[in-house]
């Protein structure tokens, strides 16, 4: 089986260029844009040119008033009939990756299993890294916690002892001044 040219071209790196607003990581103005002109010139998509044209919109909420974010700035979202057909290419997409890997599973399974075997022994020495860096660090999380657990309990009897003590000391001093005999002193 050979390799179709729509997986080769996946796989090839392009040329950067600037990024505006990106739908499913794609860039809208660039990608998805000229992409649904071109499905609706051919007649295989019936997106309204008002989405095409204005595909970002102002979000509002229930009660019909503007949305805005948690940081103050307005609600912007993509237009409903381009954000449908995103997830729909995003779909199908999607199916025909799983297809051909089921494909050359079926064609090839010996070498698939084989590579397989080759990721998974690659993968094992970083795995086991990360797992030891990450039983590490949890211990290390565990015992601050401990440490601090236990300083806040060590302040809190602290000052719960001093505020015994300073109870302590007040109630002795009145016991002190109720037993003195008050002197009248001539005016």
């Amino acid at each position: 089986m050979e390799t179709p040219n729509y997986i080769k071209s996946l796989l090839t790196p392009t040329t950067k260029q600037p990024q505006g607003r990106r739908v499913w990581s794609i860039d809208l103005q660039q990608v998805w844009l000229p992409f649904f002109t071109a499905t609706n010139t051919m007649g295989d998509t019936a997106i309204p040119s008002q989405a095409i044209g204005c595909p970002l919109r102002l979000g509002y909420d229930k009660a019909g008033a503007v949305r805005f974010s948690q940081a103050g700035r307005p609600v912007i979202r993509v237009a409903k009939e381009i954000g449908d057909n995103i997830r729909l290419v995003r779909d199908n997409f999607t199916a025909n990756l799983l297809n051909y890997a089921g494909a050359v599973i079926r064609d090839n399974a010996d070498s698939y299993k084989a590579q397989v075997e080759l990721a998974r022994k690659a993968g094992e020495p970083i795995y086991q890294h990360d797992k030891n860096q990450l039983d590490l660090a949890l211990k290390a999380k565990v015992e601050a916690e401990a440490k601090a657990q236990a300083e806040a309990v060590a302040k809190a009897v602290a000052v719960a002892e001093a505020v015994a003590q300073a109870k302590a000391e007040t109630e002795a001093e009145a016991v002190k001044s109720k037993g003195r005999k008050r002197e009248l002193v001539p005016a």
